[in-house]
């Protein structure tokens, strides 16, 4: 599928809008032939995340300033489970107005094109898959961390077909006192530490021991959540991306650290964990290949 997808979006010069749903930001790209060509981005504060018609007018504004006569069409991902075919999205845990939203009703009326929805890690993964780190690797989950965490399944070089859009959602599994969305997430600097990561790593890479050690325990989460993933999975590779993954240097030993204790040994040393280099578009263009891909499906 992924292999004919990326014909189809090297021979087509339609611009489709990528969007990326996340629980604190907005991102948006206008892309064609597989680049980024204009990109926008707005914010999501404690009044909008409580109020779903508010939070809605954000997204449209979003995807309006990239909207042109060329668009067309329009693929969404979402920190959430999704039902594909009707585009509708269901209790969005960062954004907690989201308990039913048929956003896909909602932005093809509003803009008259195609929109296609998925989850947004699904949507990480498949960028990957067809730009990034995961070109090499038929098998790897790809490993979204920024407000929360998810992960989208690559299996024999497909997205992983589901029933519920819910596969991957490795960050509401129980652990310690709370879920691994409590400890290897933004969440667990705010909750936690009532820090935000940006501010952290500012404070990291002055060598603050405090921040040091927050990150150094968060690796230690990390690695514990990246063992669960192995007994589930058992993939090629591990891609991190998301907004912590350009503060890998703060946690990446930790990490490890906790991963060697794996039960299988072996596992461990064939295991390639790789931090993305297209984190800010990686769930844009994502958004916008499947996008492509199920409107050359319905032609």
């Amino acid at each position: 599928m992924l292999k004919n997808l990326k014909g189809d979006i090297m021979r087509s010069r339609l611009q489709i809008i990528g969007v990326d749903l996340g629980g604190t930001k907005i991102g948006a790209g206008n892309v064609l032939l597989s680049k980024v060509i204009k990109y926008n981005n707005s914010l999501l504060g404690d009044y909008t995340l409580n109020n779903a018609k508010a939070s809605i007018d954000i997204v449209i504004k979003t995807i309006g300033k990239l909207f042109n006569n060329k668009v067309r069409g329009i693929g969404v991902g979402v920190p959430s489970v999704v039902d594909r075919k009707k585009g509708i999205i269901y209790d969005v845990v960062n954004i907690p107005s989201w308990k039913k939203v048929n956003l896909k009703s909602i932005l093809e009326s509003e803009f008259n094109v195609p929109v296609f929805i998925d989850n947004d890690a699904n949507c990480f993964a498949v960028g990957e898959r067809l730009y990034g780190k995961g070109r090499q690797y038929e098998n790897f989950v790809g490993l979204a961390i920024g407000t929360g965490i998810g992960a989208g399944i690559i299996n024999r070089g497909r997205l992983l077909e589901d029933s519920n859009c819910g596969s991957g959602e490795f960050g509401e599994i129980s652990y310690k006192d709370k879920r691994y969305e409590d400890y290897c997430s933004g969440l667990f600097f705010k909750n936690k530490y009532n820090i935000d990561g940006k501010t952290l790593c500012k404070k990291a890479k002055n060598n603050n021991r405090a921040a040091l050690k927050i990150f150094e325990d968060f690796g230690y989460h990390l690695g514990n959540a990246i063992k669960t993933i192995m007994f589930a999975i058992d993939p090629e590779a591990i891609i991190i991306g998301g907004s912590v993954a350009s503060a890998k240097a703060f946690y990446e030993k930790s990490m490890w650290k906790q991963i060697n204790t794996f039960t299988f040994k072996r596992s461990i040393k064939k295991l390639k964990i790789k931090f993305s280099r297209e984190a800010k578009y990686a769930p844009i263009l994502g958004a916008a290949a499947l996008c492509l891909h199920n409107m050359s499906k319905q032609a």
